[in-house]
């Protein structure tokens, strides 16, 4: 069955996706805050945070937290609200709800409940990043944080390493460094990426070359800032990366000292490097091919 959104007056009340600047706050659009000005609630990410930008824009309405850990305690009270007839807008701390934030169980509960949604356009760092990277911006593929845990890691980078489509991460200062080196490990090294980082603020900068030259430049440099990653699509004219037995082995070796078991690590590299899992495992149990 097709939903059908109505504007038309109704005794409820709304709900508005307001994005905020994702580090200059002059990219606050008039809409965002007279929005945020008429509204009877604001439901932030972190209030602290949202407190500066409504003390910036002299907005006076109240907030109620709502972010990753009370989710499934605030729904049920901010549905209520809005099926009392109250508006309220959803922000995040910067940037686009619902966008590796807060936001889409919300939007999901109230379409639900045929509450309206109403989006405002606004800043988002992937496309922000992605139209001065440099790299093909059609099609593009937004994917955001890696997994954390290695397994889910595992499935998505394979995932990602046939992708034709530019793709889009998003990463932090900390991490940075180790998530291009575990790229490298699934694309190569020559493929083209482009760092984002402090984007709209005063020391933006954009990093571009090879994921090769990328992690080169890292480990002489500091990492500030969060990053936006934006890689290059899988091309067709790719050469078939060559490696040495001596490579397979740490990289085999440095997948079970993640926690992967020896076949399931021989098996990950075989495929990546594009190699018959048995020369694979030869090779990692020393064992001679011509018996």
């Amino acid at each position: 069955m097709v939903e059908r959104q109505s504007f038309t007056n109704q005794p409820l009340g709304c709900l508005y996706l307001v994005p905020t600047p994702i580090g200059n706050l002059d990219d606050m659009s008039i809409r965002a805050v007279q929005t945020l000005q008429s509204v009877d609630l604001i439901a932030a990410e972190d209030t602290r945070n949202t407190q500066k930008l409504l003390n910036h824009f002299q907005i006076q309405t109240k907030q109620i937290s709502f972010h990753e850990h009370n989710t499934q305690q605030r729904i049920p009270e901010l549905l209520e609200k809005l099926n009392s007839g109250m508006n309220i807008a959803q922000v995040s701390d910067a940037g686009m709800p619902s966008i590796s934030d807060p936001g889409k169980e919300l939007v999901a509960a109230c379409i639900q409940r045929q509450i309206t949604v109403i989006p405002l356009p606004g800043p988002n760092a992937a496309l922000t990043a992605l139209i001065a990277s440099g790299i093909a911006p059609q099609p593009f593929y937004f994917y955001g944080f890696l997994p954390r845990k290695l397994k889910l890691q595992q499935q998505a980078l394979r995932q990602l390493q046939q992708v034709t489509a530019t793709f889009i991460l998003y990463e932090s200062p900390y991490r940075i460094r180790k998530t291009i080196t575990t790229l490298i490990q699934y694309l190569g090294s020559e493929r083209q990426v482009t760092l984002a980082r402090e984007l709209t603020k005063i020391h933006e900068a954009f990093l571009r070359g090879t994921l090769g030259e990328v992690q080169s430049y890292l480990t002489e440099h500091q990492p500030r800032g969060e990053y936006v990653i934006i890689v290059q699509g899988y091309q067709e004219s790719e050469q078939i990366q060559t490696i040495s037995s001596q490579q397979l082995l740490e990289l085999i070796q440095n997948q079970i000292n993640s926690g992967q078991k020896p076949n399931s690590a021989i098996k990950s590299i075989a495929k990546q490097y594009q190699l018959p899992r048995q020369q694979v495992y030869n090779l990692y149990h020393g064992l001679d091919e011509n018996k």
